[in-house]
């Protein structure tokens, strides 16, 4: 898996707190921008976080170029619906000798393992054998949700907050957990303050929402006070 984020709003902590200052102030955004020390931006931000105000949250946005990933995180990923996607089309473009992602629960069985990349060896050439006499746009239905595959996404801040409570949880599928985590390491890097709130909500907020799936880190949590 390789992820990386490509292009973000500039000064993207500002850009929010001037948002934010809009709603109460007669100035225009420029006026307002000019008078945001890093004090007064860090400040804002965290004030937004404490009242649940995330609206200016929106008007920023990050760009991700993700690769190496499995199919079967992609269909994850897209029920993530306010951000954009970009995906490999399969129908254009072949898959010969297609890679693919091994699940680390296969790799610690040596017998599973050994069963999972004889299927994988079969079904790329049952794939190549296919685009001998169909379309690949047909041919790929014998294609895994193992096979690799490569996106560009693009979400607003507000939209990343909500995808990293449910994603750094420790109850997502692993895949796209370790997903998630990369992307957070990623944005903290440039917007430290909008995002130092960020993660599962049972660190964040002190609550879990797994119900009878709860893993039972919140009460570890809580045992710690």
């Amino acid at each position: 898996m390789k992820v990386d984020l490509i292009q973000h709003t500039p000064d993207p902590e500002k850009v929010v707190a001037a948002a934010a200052r809009l709603c109460y102030s007669s100035d225009s955004v420029p006026e307002l921008s000019e008078r945001l020390d890093e004090e007064r931006v860090a400040s804002f931000v965290r004030k937004l976080q404490e009242m649940g105000h995330l609206s200016p949250f929106e008007h920023v946005s990050f760009q991700f170029s993700i690769d190496g990933v499995s199919r079967a995180l992609s269909h994850q990923l897209v029920r993530h619906r306010i951000a954009s996607y970009s995906q490999r089309s399969q129908r254009y473009v072949e898959e010969k000798g297609f890679e693919f992602v091994i699940p680390p629960s296969i790799h610690r069985d040596l017998e599973a393992l050994e069963r999972f990349e004889t299927v994988m060896a079969r079904l790329q050439e049952d794939y190549r054998e296919l685009l001998n006499c169909v379309p690949a746009e047909d041919a790929r239905y014998v294609l895994p949700n193992a096979c690799t595959t490569s996106l560009m996404a693009t979400f607003n801040a507000r939209s990343l907050l909500n995808f990293f409570e449910h994603r750094t949880c420790v109850r997502a599928q692993w895949e796209i957990r370790f997903l998630a985590e990369k992307m957070l390491e990623l944005v903290r890097s440039v917007a430290p303050n909008l995002f130092s709130e960020a993660g599962p909500s049972c660190v964040t907020q002190k609550v879990c929402r797994q119900g009878t799936y709860s893993c039972g880190r919140l009460k570890t949590l809580e045992g710690k006070k």
